[in-house]
């Protein structure tokens, strides 16, 4: 995938993800933002050599979410399963 295609699909995720989290935690847009961007779910997706764009928002969103109850988003059943 080129790097320049990188930006559009991480702002897609970003968008998509950030109105989930909001949702369901309450948070501010940027401090849902924040958590998403620090987190280790965010460093994956933003490694291309991982292709994490193949999984859907909803995927990505349970990945944070897991990384957030265990500390590893590799604990989500996207991972597990297969």
């Amino acid at each position: 995938m080129s790097s320049e295609i990188l930006p559009y699909i991480l702002n897609y995720y970003d968008k998509e993800v950030i109105k989930l989290i909001c949702e369901k935690y309450g948070l501010s847009e940027w401090e849902a933002l924040r958590r998403f961007m620090k987190s280790e779910t965010y460093s994956m997706l933003s490694d291309t050599s991982l292709e994490m764009w193949d999984f859907g928002y909803p995927a990505i969103f349970n990945m944070w979410e897991c990384e957030q109850i265990t500390g590893d988003p590799r604990n989500s059943s996207y991972f597990r399963e297969g």
